[in-house]
């Protein structure tokens, strides 16, 4: 084939769609959710059953250290109020870093066997609002009505509007970072997967799927640590 003549399209955003209950469904990217579930689920439950008081293995101490350090994290910010914070900050963790790397599963004829979730913007959606929800009702907890209705107010009246906006757009801050890298991941897999030179786009890819691991890694940890950080704004007494 003539280079010159060669033709390459890579689709963006597009995924395989399946219409339930009036719904509209990313079926791709409900599979690599169930995987990246599921290999989390298996990761606890191997952990679980090799748990011992004795010495510990390989895959119990690399738990134990994640642990200590996100608790750690979380009494330094929180104190020991937020220690029901830890499961959900590991859970987010794990879930995601998982679902930054099912799109480095190959495929034949793609660059990936399945996207990965997390450049599915409804996926990040979904975890930031489950997590600014989570903060909005850890914090009435902790404040009170009255208190939780106090800060918008604080430290001066007049910020009132900067205070709502900045709330509401949480969410929408929290998703897009995480959508935006990953995204950005796959469409470059999608683009050296579309050189035309096999033995130039094959090493380059492997490079940067390497680097797309570090991303995911990170990503992962940033998401959970920003949970952490809001339950820390959340669950103040005062500014």
């Amino acid at each position: 084939m003539n280079p010159v003549t060669l033709a390459v399209t890579i689709h963006v955003g597009q995924y395989v769609q399946r219409k339930f209950a009036g719904l509209t469904l990313n079926v791709d990217t409900l599979w690599a959710s169930a995987i990246a579930i599921a290999v989390v689920l298996i990761l606890g439950i191997a952990v679980r059953m090799k748990a011992t008081s004795g010495v510990p293995g390989r895959l119990q101490t690399i738990w134990e250290i994640i642990i200590e350090a996100v608790s750690k994290q979380v009494e330094s910010t929180i104190g020991p109020r937020g220690a029901r914070i830890v499961p959900l900050a590991i859970c987010l963790f794990f879930i995601i870093l998982i679902s930054n790397w099912v799109e480095l599963l190959p495929n034949i004829t793609h660059p990936a066997l399945f996207p990965a979730p997390t450049a599915d913007v409804n996926t990040t959606m979904g975890y930031a609002f489950l997590v600014i929800i989570l903060v909005h009702i850890a914090s009435i907890r902790e404040r009170g009505i009255g208190g939780y209705i106090g800060h918008y107010f604080k430290p001066y009246v007049f910020l009132f509007p900067v205070n709502v906006i900045e709330e509401v757009a949480k969410p929408f801050t929290l998703a897009l970072r995480l959508f935006g890298n990953m995204f950005a991941g796959g469409l470059m897999l999608a683009l050296i997967a579309a050189l035309p030179w096999i033995y130039v786009s094959t090493p380059v890819a492997t490079v940067w799927k390497l680097f797309d691991m570090g991303i995911g890694a990170i990503q992962a940890f940033i998401f959970a640590l920003l949970t952490i950080l809001y339950f820390e704004m959340g669950m103040a007494n005062s500014h």
